[in-house]
């Protein structure tokens, strides 16, 4: 397939030409069998301080040591390297979360579980996001309220932010859009970590689980 500056995909415009979309001759339902689990994007969204990276990271090492191909984008380190040029205006966190939503799309499609922890609040990015992970894309909203994040604030982020010094920041001077339609709901205000961790596990236990392929040693 020939790609042009003429193509559009819901959110962007591909400006390359001369495109030549390439197969790839490994089947996406093969990569399962191997890895012994679906791959798909587990996409961690709240307010800072909700527990996103905590539950991340934990989750993460649990697969991992399950035996599960599992890696984590979190917002922080993802803005120190690949949209490392992004600020936090409206358009910005737009850009982000398209580039993210591709970046994590291509790990499903590898058979990986990739988790994301990024603030995302607007809907319609997420949407964007959704639509490039398409049927492996799992909206995860990690339900805290305000109060409680603010009461944790755990890179004193609110405290600046009460203060002034940084402008457009999540829940006190830009909106957050709740999800309309979470495939996963946690509310980490009444949750512990654990028990957070633990409807996680059950989670992926239903919606990730692939019988293993065994290679024949003959």
């Amino acid at each position: 397939m020939t790609q042009t500056s003429e193509n559009k995909s819901p959110g962007k415009t591909i400006k390359s030409t001369n495109l030549h979309a390439v197969e790839h001759r490994v089947p996406v339902q093969g990569r399962w069998r191997k890895n012994g689990h679906r791959g798909g994007v587990l996409w961690l969204t709240g307010l800072s301080g909700s527990g996103k990276s905590t539950l991340a990271m934990e989750l993460e090492q649990v697969l991992h040591y399950g035996g599960y191909q599992v890696y984590v984008l979190d917002g922080d380190n993802v803005r120190g390297g690949l949209n490392a040029d992004l600020g936090f205006s409206p358009e910005d966190r737009t850009e982000n979360i398209r580039r993210i939503g591709e970046v994590a799309a291509l790990f499903a499609d590898a058979g990986v579980i990739v988790i994301t922890a990024f603030i995302s609040p607007y809907q319609e990015d997420r949407d964007l996001a959704r639509s490039a992970g398409k049927d492996q894309f799992h909206e995860v909203f990690i339900d805290a309220d305000l109060d409680t994040c603010e009461e944790r604030d755990p890179k004193g982020l609110y405290k600046k932010a009460r203060l002034g010094e940084i402008p457009e920041f999540t829940g006190i001077s830009a909106p957050y859009e709740a999800p309309e339609n979470a495939r996963l709901t946690i509310n980490t205000s009444k949750f512990s970590i654990q028990e957070s961790l633990d409807v996680l596990l059950e989670y992926i236990e239903e919606n990730f689980a692939e019988k293993r392929e065994v290679e024949s040693a003959a």
